[in-house]
């Protein structure tokens, strides 16, 4: 092995982290040209650690990394972006932690992707800029479901091909889109979709951001988009996410909060 395949310099978004053995981390990242990583950061929590504050998650960071046995080692790191308004915002940080969990359990070792790259990137310096981050959020699972190849079919019924007509709609996870009215009734695991929501996710999928985030979407139709997503992703993944629990106790904090200072 030359001396090049040793050592590596790459940039890279970190995911996660935990405590592995008495002072290193074991760190979760993803980088656009190697995609998902698992390193260790060795003395990363020792408080004289120069590597500590380059490595939370959330950062964007460059770093220098040496080939090990298993797992990859970081022996230099340096922070590009820390997207500190995410940690300032508790409701934004939960959407941030949201975004990274969905890349993270759809992506595989070393699974090169500069587009998944890009879209995270772009995804957090929307929320960390103060964009609303309902159609932050939204725009980017659709956006990831289609780079990952399982884009949920919004123009045609799944079950007879039928082009969808501009009315109420029902969705199946399982099938992995819409069936029209004929179709869905009865349809195991079907759910209702309004023609509004609908509406907004036809829109997210097939515009840019910028055409994306223009029209004034209500709270009710967010929250059903919400729902219906959450079902497809779990079904997917054929597991439940842990940051919408979390998102859920920071909202109903926040507007409990809000409700006592009126």
């Amino acid at each position: 092995m030359s001396s090049r395949e040793r050592v590596f310099r790459t940039e890279a978004v970190v995911l996660r982290r935990g405590d592995f053995g008495e002072a290193d981390r074991l760190l979760t990242v993803y980088s656009p040209e190697h995609g998902k990583l698992r390193l260790v950061a060795k003395g990363v929590r020792r408080p004289r650690s120069r590597k500590a504050g380059h490595l939370e998650p959330f950062t964007r960071v460059t770093l220098l990394l040496a080939r090990g046995r298993e797992l990859d080692v970081i022996t230099q790191a340096q922070a590009i972006e820390h997207f500190t308004p995410l940690r300032e915002d508790l409701v934004r940080l939960a959407h941030a932690a949201y975004v990274v969990e969905l890349l993270d359990r759809f992506t595989v070792q070393e699974g090169e992707s500069r587009a998944l790259y890009r879209l995270l990137l772009e995804t957090l310096e929307r929320l960390a800029s103060g964009e609303g981050p309902d159609v932050t959020v939204h725009y980017y699972e659709l956006r990831l479901l289609e780079l990952v190849g399982y884009r949920p079919e919004l123009f045609h019924c799944v079950a007879c091909r039928a082009e969808i007509a501009p009315v109420e709609q029902y969705f199946s996870a399982e099938l992995g889109g819409v069936l029209c009215p004929r179709c869905g009734p009865g349809k195991p695991g079907a759910r209702p979709l309004s023609l509004a929501a609908l509406k907004v996710m036809r829109h997210y999928q097939r515009s840019t951001y910028p055409a994306a985030r223009v029209p004034s979407i209500r709270p009710e139709v967010f929250s059903e988009i919400e729902h219906l997503m959450e079902d497809y992703l779990n079904y997917l993944l054929e597991r439940r996410l842990n940051t919408p629990v979390f998102l859920k106790r920071v909202r109903r904090a926040t507007q409990a909060a809000g409700q006592i200072s009126h």
